[in-house]
């Protein structure tokens, strides 16, 4: 009988994991779930970068085992941050959840406006022009 090593906390059920790219099993990453696309770029696209950077003798060769190392580092830092954050998340009572939640309900309701006249369109109520409000009209 095979026990899973993971947490609780853990977002990918084990039996998902034989299923997940090679470099987020070996960072094991529980939170930030990359897929293929991802991974390739996350290592082989570093190493392409540093070695393109190398070849341009902008860096050392040294780049092109300390970029990609340097790339799974902060993956990994992200993970555990996302770790943090969700164990934090969870520590919020119910009830304040249920407050925020009622905070945030948008509320529908009916606005009062006046019926103005000259802004019915298509209608002519008269052809003089209005003053503007606040100035007397000129005498005729």
């Amino acid at each position: 009988m095979t026990r899973s090593t993971r947490t609780a906390w853990a977002t990918i059920p084990a039996d998902e994991e034989r299923y997940r790219p090679l470099y987020a099993r070996v960072l094991g990453l529980r939170f930030v779930n990359p897929g293929g696309v991802l991974c390739f770029l996350f290592f082989e696209g570093t190493i392409a970068l540093a070695v393109l950077l190398a070849l341009a003798e902008l860096v050392t060769w040294w780049a092109v085992l300390v970029l990609p190392a340097v790339v799974a580092a902060m993956v990994k830092l992200n993970d555990m941050v996302a770790a943090m954050v969700v164990r934090s998340a969870a520590l919020v009572p119910e009830q304040e959840r249920d407050r925020f939640r009622r905070q945030m309900e948008p509320v529908v309701g009916r606005a009062r406006v006046g019926w103005i006249r000259h802004s019915v369109p298509g209608v002519v109520i008269t052809t003089e022009p209005v003053p503007p409000p606040g100035r007397p009209e000129p005498p005729a």
